[in-house]
């Protein structure tokens, strides 16, 4: 036996010190102390003085033992691999044996100890561990049972997979059954560690767990009405897995479910009912949903409406009682939330959609009023839950909704009134319908509302209104546009700065739904966002930012006069000079930029260059970075590589916006050698966007982009790949503008692509956009190269037809169509088995140009007559009516 690990009484003294001095607030003795920490790293047993402190050290604080177990942790997750032998089993063996500590704290410690050793793949290598600490749960001492059990959750919670493999020889098919006897324990400690434990492995179905399934079940709903939160809390939250694991199970007891966790929504506890009203939200996406619940909504309904109101801890920390004007007050740095770029994708538009604009429903509709309060509460729980649910019953709803409404909406109140209008809003999708018949009473009052004195009333207000404001655009403009956008434009200066927040996403929506309507107010709006500029901090700059390049979308090239851009570049430019290159506000200012310069058109050619340039260089500084940190990377960071795709973004907008005009700033440019390191890098986001840029500089100016055809189109061959639908649709869009570019010189590269092209549009639950660019480039590339292209046809006919009859008479459209009718003059027999889609596609056309239309005509009757009269009648009497009448109208057949 070796003799056992003794530490150096001054080598203790030293690191107590260390331990003492790191709990001092003041930051340049944290420094120091962390530097001191890092050196004493060096010596090996410097960990054994570590865990000595934390396991034997009983005379010293619990604080300072605590820490150093943390610190302890920190260094096992850093350089575990490094410790020797000795020290690691020292440590190993500490921590088994101190798991009983009398203290809570140092318990909790030494359990935070053992899951980081598991988690660093030691669970294999430490055998014992598992049945050790099952075996301690037997134990008769209290401490040894709940520290055994802490330490057990903790491994559930980080190795849940692990445990559930081969490599561990099962584990579970013994602790499983072990857990569910603690279900009954007379701790509730004890029992809240129990099924916190086993509720790691409902979602992942593991089979340990499946087998005990109903035991399982009983027991939960033995401990139903259990007297310690914390217990009714991991009951609820093991019933919301159920639902969507094993609703087999639960469907024959409901009835009685859904009672308990009514009960449980309005349960004291905040945390216990914030975890019961997920279950509706679970609930509203099950098939289920409507045969079980619909008896109980009328019961429902108020208990949610009843958690949408602000609670009073809320009101306190949203200062909702004082009147807040606190426009001047900078904004605290770490409550602004990093934003996400979303690269370009490219896209078609569709019959009966407004131009250009891609609907995205997933940004600002979130019921995502309060960032200062902890983010999941539960009033947005309760709200997010009768949002999915007015989605499931639709106007059935209303029946219990609208009295509670009525009363909620002009109460004296203003709590209960606020509640009322976020109901107003929560519903506003599912129940649209519905409500059109109060609306032309509800808007007015809504609009009211904006200029209530409470800010918290005026915030929702402008969320609520956001959500129907595409029943407000619906309306003559004077009814309630008009009025809805002046007081929107009002609110957006308000003086308190979450008004302003709100105001400013509820006008980006407006703007979405209005498009073209808000033309004749241009002038008035710009002067309103132009004038916030001045007056916003940090925070709502940025989604300012996203109010202006949303308003450019909507208007397009309405923007383009000199009054309107005399107005908004001035301020624009003066923020990208202010902010310098490394500046995260970048992002949304040059998405706001790219958005402007497409409008505008040769109305952003005085502000262009400097733009450019910049964009340019971002691109540059960043590859560079990028081939430093690869070199070497312990001497160079790693750099943030969206800085360069946003920039890249910005390029294409300039390219778009600008045309042929931005060849004088390509030519003396290196952008092509930029794009071409870009189009292979390792970041899928990166060759997106330089797709998207290859794809407008070929439409912008050729003459650049030629002369590096040969390096692009095998970069190209290779990113069509469906696994990346963004990278994949952007490289395919590029493909078919070089196509129509290159004309019969793409001879050479169209072997390189056309076999992934055909294998993507024959592919199941492939995204209809990917589908109709893929079905685009294919008739573009069979437009220039039909001698290649054609052979093929009988292999793509069919999808290529029913992927393009739903969009939108265009250029690209056009171009498609003119190839597949070259390579049918080609290869007739392509066709053939797939001759009623091509007639159906055909058909799908408004108006196509003379020449193209001739085409169509040429290829219906040529295959009239080669069938005859008879075959033909027969063929075409499978037609539905409209096709066959819009057949004979058009072309006569």
């Amino acid at each position: 036996m070796e003799c056992e690990w003794k530490p150096d009484e001054q080598g203790l003294q030293q690191i107590l010190q260390l331990l003492k001095e790191s709990q001092s607030p003041d930051t340049s003795t944290q420094r120091s102390v962390q530097q001191r920490l890092e050196h004493l790293n060096q010596y090996p047993d410097f960990n054994n003085y570590l865990i000595f402190v934390l396991t034997k050290l009983k005379s010293e604080d619990e604080p300072t033992r605590s820490l150093s177990g943390l610190i302890l942790k920190n260094n096992v997750k850093a350089h575990y691999q490094n410790f020797p032998n000795g020290v690691s089993d020292f440590i190993k063996s500490e921590c088994l044996q101190n798991i009983g500590d009398s203290s809570p704290l140092i318990r909790a410690t030494v359990g935070i100890l053992i899951t980081t050793i598991a988690s660093k793949g030691e669970l294999q290598n430490w055998p014992e561990l598992l049945p050790k600490l099952c075996l301690l749960l037997d134990s008769d001492d209290y401490n040894t049972c709940e520290g055994a059990f802490g330490a057990l959750q903790k491994i559930c919670e980080d190795s849940a997979e692990v445990l559930d493999s081969d490599v561990l020889d099962r584990p579970l098919n013994v602790m499983i059954p072990k857990f569910l006897q603690f279900f009954k324990h007379s701790s509730p400690k004890i029992r809240s560690h129990a099924i916190a434990c086993v509720n790691q492995f409902i979602i992942s179905r593991t089979q340990a767990l499946m087998l005990h399934i109903d035991g399982f079940i009983e027991n939960l709903f033995a401990l139903a009405t259990d007297e310690e939160p914390e217990v009714r809390k991991n009951v609820c939250r093991a019933l919301v897995m159920l639902l969507e694991v094993r609703m087999d199970r639960l469907l024959p007891h409901m009835h009685s479910i859904i009672e308990y966790m009514l009960q449980r929504t309005q349960d004291q506890d905040e945390n216990v009912a914030l975890e019961a009203c997920e279950f509706w939200l679970t609930l509203a996406e099950q098939p289920v949903c409507k045969d079980v619940l619909c008896n109980h909504l009328s019961k429902l309904t108020p208990v949610l409406v009843n958690g949408m109101k602000y609670s009073e801890i809320d009101i306190i920390l949203l200062k909702g009682d004082v009147e807040e004007d606190d426009e001047a007050i900078p904004d605290n740095e770490q409550d602004i939330r990093p934003r996400f770029h979303r690269s370009r994708t490219v896209a078609q538009q569709h019959e009966g959609e407004r131009d250009g604009i891609e609907e995205d429903d997933d940004e600002d509709d979130d019921l995502d009023d309060d960032d200062t309060i902890s983010d999941w509460n539960l009033r947005k729980c309760s709200a997010a839950a009768l949002d999915v649910l007015a989605n499931v019953f639709r106007d059935d709803l209303l029946l219990p909704i609208l009295p509670l409404l009525k009363e909620l909406l002009f109460h004296p109140e203003w709590v209960i009134k606020e509640s009322g209008i976020l109901v107003l809003g929560a519903i506003a999708e599912g129940c649209m319908q519905g409500m059109i018949t109060y609306l032309p009473e509800l808007i007015p009052h809504l609009v009211q509302c904006l200029s209530d004195k409470k800010a918290l009333v005026r915030s929702i207000t402008c969320w609520t209104l956001s959500r129907y404001a595409h029943w407000v655009v619906s309306q003559p403009p004077d009814t309630y546009l008009k009025p809805l956008m002046t007081e929107l434009l009002k609110r957006i200066l308000d003086s308190n700065k979450r008004v302003q927040e709100a105001a400013c996403s509820a006008f980006a929506t407006l703007e979405e739904e209005a498009c073209t309507e808000l033309v004749p107010y241009l002038a008035y709006i710009l002067d309103t966002l132009v004038f916030a500029f001045s007056k916003y901090q940090h925070k709502n700059l940025l989604i300012l930012y996203d109010a202006i390049g949303t308003l450019a979308d909507s208007v397009g090239h309405h923007l383009n006069k000199p009054e309107y851009i005399q107005m908004l570049m001035p301020p624009l430019i003066a923020k990208w000079n202010q902010l310098k290159d490394e500046d995260k506000d970048l992002f949304p200012l040059l998405e706001c930029l790219s958005s402007v310069a497409t409008a505008l058109q040769s109305g952003f050619l005085p502000y262009c260059e400097p733009v450019y340039q910049r964009c340019v260089n971002l691109v540059q500084k960043t590859l560079a970075q990028a081939m430093l940190h690869q070199s070497q990377p312990d001497q160079y960071e790693a750099p943030d590589k969206d800085f360069m795709i946003v920039a890249l973004d910005l390029l294409s907008g300039l390219a778009e916006g600008l045309g042929g005009n931005i060849e004088q700033l390509v030519a003396p440019s290196n952008i092509l050698t930029l794009m071409y390191q870009c189009m292979q890098d390792k970041m899928p986001e990166v060759r997106q966007s330089s797709f998207a840029l290859l794809g407008d500089l070929t439409k912008a100016c050729f003459q650049h982009v030629k002369p590096c055809i040969a390096d692009f189109m095998p970069i190209l061959g290779t990113n069509l790949n469906p696994e990346l639908i963004s990278v994949c649709n952007n490289a395919t869009w590029a493909i078919g503008e070089i196509s129509i570019q290159m004309g019969a010189e793409m001879q050479p590269y169209v072997a390189m692509v056309l076999h992934q092209l055909v294998e993507i549009i024959n592919r199941p639950n492939t995204p209809k956009t990917l589908l109709e660019n893929t079905a685009i480039t294919i008739g573009r590339l069979g437009y220039v190269c039909p001698q290649e292209v054609a052979p093929m046809l009988q292999q793509f006919i069919r999808p290529w037809c029913t992927s393009l009859r739903n969009i939108r008479d265009n250029e690209e459209k056009d171009s498609a169509f003119r190839g597949i009718c070259t390579m049918i003059s080609v290869n007739p027999g392509g066709v053939v088995q797939d001759f009623i889609f091509f007639c159906d596609a055909v058909a799908s056309w408004v108006n196509p140009k003379d020449d193209l239309r001739d085409m169509f005509g040429k290829i219906l009757h040529g295959f009239k007559n080669q069938v005859g009269e008879e075959n033909w009648r027969r063929f075409s009497d499978q037609f539905p009516l409209p096709l066959k009448e819009r057949l004979a109208a058009f072309y006569g057949v």
